[in-house]
C-alpha cells in the first residue's frame, strides 16, 4: 500500500495537533519501531483468534475522513480511542446493497454524514448504527461491518483484530484474492468500462430497496383494493 505523503511522524503529530487537517496516519505499527509500548496493553480474553503480530494505531487530524468500507481481511475489530473522539457510522453485511457496493472492493462511495437520496436512493431505507467514540471507550466492529469515521479532533486510537473461525479467514481470504486478481487487473486492462461496470452493478443491486415507505403502503394498498374487486366479483 502506498502513502499519498511522507514525512517525518514528529512532523504528523505537530501538523495534526494545529488544527483541521486532511491528514491520516492509518494501520500504523508503531510497535516495530518501539516494541516496549506493547507491554501498555493486553489482548482481550472474550475472542480467540487475535492476529497478535500487527496490533495498528490510527492516528489522524480534526477533520479528516475514513470513508465507508469493511476490512478487506473481514477481522473482527476491537478499536480503542486513546486522544480525541470520532464520529462512527456502521453498517451490518445485510445492508451491503443498500450503501452501493462496488463488486470485487470493499468500497462504497456514499457519503453517510451528508446522503445524496436522490443520487442513492435506496439509502431511505438503510439501517445502521452511530455513535461518538470517545477517549477510553473500545468499538466492536464484527468480521464484514461497513464503518465510516469522523474524525471530531485530533486523536489516535489502537485496533486489535481478530480472526476467530475458519470461515472469517476463509472469506477474508477470498476478497484479498478477488481485489489482486479480479479488481486490479480489471482496473489496468478497461479502467473506464471496469468502473461504469461495477456502478451499474451496484445501481442494479440497490434497485430493490429504492422504494420509500410511502411507495410500498400505495403497493400494498392497490394489492388489497384488487383483493376487495375480485371478492366482489
Amino acid at each position: 500500500m502506498s502513502s499519498d505523503k511522507e514525512m517525518l511522524f514528529k512532523d504528523f503529530i505537530e501538523a495534526t495537533e494545529k488544527g483541521p487537517t486532511d491528514l491520516r496516519l492509518f494501520l500504523f505499527d508503531i510497535f516495530d519501531p518501539a516494541p516496549e509500548l506493547k507491554d501498555d496493553f493486553k489482548f482481550p480474553t472474550v475472542m480467540r483468534g487475535f492476529i497478535k503480530r500487527f496490533p495498528f494505531m490510527f492516528f489522524g487530524g480534526e477533520g479528516s475522513e475514513v470513508t465507508m468500507h469493511y476490512d478487506i481481511d473481514c477481522a473482527n475489530v476491537f478499536l480503542t480511542q486513546f486522544v480525541g473522539s470520532k464520529h462512527v457510522i456502521l453498517f451490518p453485511p445485510e445492508e451491503s446493497d443498500k450503501i452501493y457496493h462496488h463488486p470485487f472492493t470493499v468500497k462504497s462511495l456514499i457519503t453517510p454524514e451528508s446522503p445524496d437520496y436522490e443520487k442513492f436512493p435506496a439509502l431511505r431505507n438503510v439501517k445502521g448504527y452511530e455513535t461518538i467514540l470517545k477517549h477510553g471507550e473500545t468499538l466492536f466492529m464484527p468480521t464484514r461491518y461497513w464503518h465510516y469515521m469522523h474524525y471530531l479532533d485530533f486523536s489516535f486510537g489502537l485496533a486489535l483484530r481478530s480472526q476467530s473461525n475458519m470461515n472469517t479467514r476463509a472469506r477474508g481470504v477470498f476478497n484479498i484474492a478477488a481485489h489482486y486478481l479480479v479488481d486490479k487487473v480489471g482496473n489496468i486492462l478497461l479502467p473506464n468500462r471496469w468502473h461504469e461496470w461495477k456502478e451499474a452493478r451496484a445501481y442494479q443491486n440497490a434497485k430493490p430497496y429504492e422504494k420509500t415507505i410511502d411507495d410500498r403502503l400505495e403497493t400494498i394498498d392497490k394489492k388489497k383494493l384488487s383483493d376487495i374487486s375480485s371478492d366482489l366479483r
